[in-house]
């Protein structure tokens, strides 16, 4: 690969819910695997999840940042950022669906 190309990265948001009986061993697998600075957790507030947004080249690499105990329990969510022009495309593009279909 030359220094000129570059894989494209793309941000995902995982949640990862879990019981109050795996939680400590949650974060001490996250923290193992070098991840606990990406998650923020609401497990003292009641809520046993851990959320991070990952940067990885599909959503099956961005898996990997959960443990295993949970992985197949883990949502991941591909991230979508919008600028006012995409919105205004948006606009009009819906706009245009729903003249078709009227």
């Amino acid at each position: 690969m030359d220094s000129n190309s570059h894989i494209q990265m793309n941000r995902y948001l995982i949640e990862t819910p879990h019981t109050a009986q795996d939680c400590q061993q949650i974060i001490d697998l996250v923290y193992a695997m070098g991840y606990l600075s990406h998650f923020e957790w609401g497990c003292l507030s009641g809520d046993h999840t851990g959320w991070a947004i990952i940067e990885a080249e599909n959503e099956a690499q961005a898996r990997l940042a959960v443990p295993s105990l949970i992985r197949r329990k883990a949502r991941v969510v591909k991230l979508t950022k919008f600028d006012g022009k995409d919105v205004t495309n948006q606009k009009t593009h819906s706009m245009n669906v729903i003249e078709k279909s009227g």
